[in-house]
């Protein structure tokens, strides 16, 4: 098992970045894929970004390609992620996530573990 909580959001104007941090606890971190997603009021989660055990291999989501990037440290039972160019519509709760699957995925129901989430607001 696994608990996960994330750090780092806040309010930024946009084209401003953050950077949001995902400390995982247990001791098999290096066993899991990770993911991020986001909530927006009104809307349903939605996938940002995923990257696999070994950190070779990612994946993101239409909206946030080209800005965003994954990236995890085993070692400090760490996942990342930098948000580059924010939006007003990038405004939502973040949240990180964690699967035993061998491949990334990329669907909120393929994932057994998430964090509490951390609030990320992009100002015009």
């Amino acid at each position: 098992q696994v608990q996960l909580v994330e750090s780092g959001g806040g309010l930024v104007q946009a084209g401003g970045s953050l950077r949001l941090s995902c400390a995982a606890s247990g001791r098999t971190f290096s066993s899991y894929a990770m993911g991020w997603f986001r909530q927006a009021p009104g809307k349903e989660r939605e996938f940002v970004a995923t990257i696999d055990r070994s950190g070779d291999q990612t994946r993101y989501g239409d909206s946030v390609k080209g800005r965003f990037t994954i990236s995890r440290d085993n070692a400090k039972k760490m996942v990342s992620l930098q948000m580059n160019s924010l939006t007003p519509e990038d405004t939502a709760v973040y949240y990180c996530a964690a699967t035993q699957d061998f491949i990334i995925r990329t669907r909120t129901g393929e994932y057994d573990y998430w964090g509490q989430g951390t609030q990320v607001t992009v100002s015009s």
